[in-house]
């Protein structure tokens, strides 16, 4: 896309890197401190302002709307391609106004204030999951050393913990035994913090319309419908279609192409959203494990039930996740309920 009136936005967290173009041509290139920029972008004329989605970009993308500017953000892996010379703020500043222009750039969404606020509280809960699960594996590892293995799972790691404390001659020191306890305390009260994260989370996504609509599909629970609002952006915005989309989350199969001929291969394990699109496996994975045992009840069921018998449960799934993120956009683009299938 090409803007006659272009400004473009190295930042960091306390020194900024601005470049203005007019019809291709640096006009302005400066560096500037916090308050100096702001100060700087609402004196500027209407222009497209581009930032490098990384911190804070929605923050001043939100910013320079303010003033009537239109923004656009740009993934850093994008940027980096168009960058020449040296990585310098200047010549970072240089390859985001550059980057803009491609016809094959695609902006991530610029989230409103509620949207980044949900999807802090989705990052708390998924870092206090994470610490419950580097905790417990720890205590673990430490009492395998001793001989003491606890059997796999939550229930049991609960049930046998406060056995092991108390069994004086199972050869645990100690001088150790009140740090196992102090770290399985840990361990509970990172529980309780959890479960009320959760209460929380589920109350807003409660209210909140599109995750109500998201979440009459197939495999989609309430964190798998935050995320995929947050990943396709409002009305879909993100992206121009539902199969760009699934492309972008990693449901796609790999291509590669020349000569006219076309290999597909699988669906890339490092690339794109890999939380979303492992949540997105499970959930359809679910639904998979369910339609396999029963007599389909309508044609998306005889589609799915014939690919399990084709190609087996787990490649299954995830052609489910994937029309599962086209269904999604195409929801949250034209704003309607899902029409579920007719009964066969």
């Amino acid at each position: 896309m090409n803007h006659h009136n272009l400004i473009a936005i190295d930042i960091a967290k306390s020194s900024f890197h601005a470049v203005r173009l007019i019809n291709n041509k640096v006009t302005t290139d400066k560096a500037f401190n916090r308050q100096q920029l702001k100060t700087w972008l609402a004196k500027q004329t209407k222009a497209h302002v581009v930032i490098e989605a990384c911190g804070s970009a929605h923050y001043w993308a939100r910013y320079v709307r303010q003033y009537g500017h239109s923004a656009q953000l740009i993934t850093p892996k994008h940027v980096s391609a168009f960058r020449q010379g040296h990585k310098t703020d200047k010549n970072d500043a240089l390859a985001i106004a550059v980057a803009s222009s491609s016809p094959n750039i695609k902006s991530v969404a610029i989230k409103t204030v509620d949207q980044q606020a949900l999807q802090s509280i989705e990052r708390i809960r998924q870092h206090l999951i994470d610490n419950q699960t580097a905790v417990s594996n720890m205590i673990r590892g430490l009492l395998y050393e001793f001989g003491i293995v606890i059997s796999k799972g939550i229930s049991a790691f609960k049930r046998d913990i406060p056995d092991i404390l108390e069994d004086a001659e199972n050869g645990l020191p100690n001088i150790l035994r009140p740090q196992i306890f102090d770290m399985y305390q840990s361990y509970l009260d990172a529980e309780q913090h959890l479960a009320s994260v959760e209460k929380k989370l589920s109350q807003s996504i409660k209210q909140n319309e599109q995750c109500q609509q998201l979440m009459a599909l197939e495999g989609i629970g309430p964190i798998n419908a935050l995320n995929l609002i947050l990943a396709l952006g409002s009305k879909g915005a993100s992206f121009k279609n539902g199969r760009e989309a699934s492309a972008c989350i990693g449901l796609t199969p790999k291509q590669y192409s020349t000569g006219g001929v076309v290999v597909l291969g699988s669906i890339g394990k490092k690339s794109g959203n890999k939380r979303l699109r492992s949540t997105l496996i499970q959930g359809a994975l679910a639904v998979v494990k369910v339609v396999e045992k029963r007599i389909p009840r309508n044609a998306k069921e005889v589609w799915l039930k014939g690919l399990i018998e084709r190609a087996g449960k787990r490649r299954a799934a995830v052609a489910l996740a994937n029309k599962t993120i086209r269904t999604a956009w195409a929801i949250l683009k034209h704003g309607e309920d899902y029409r579920a299938p007719n009964a066969t």
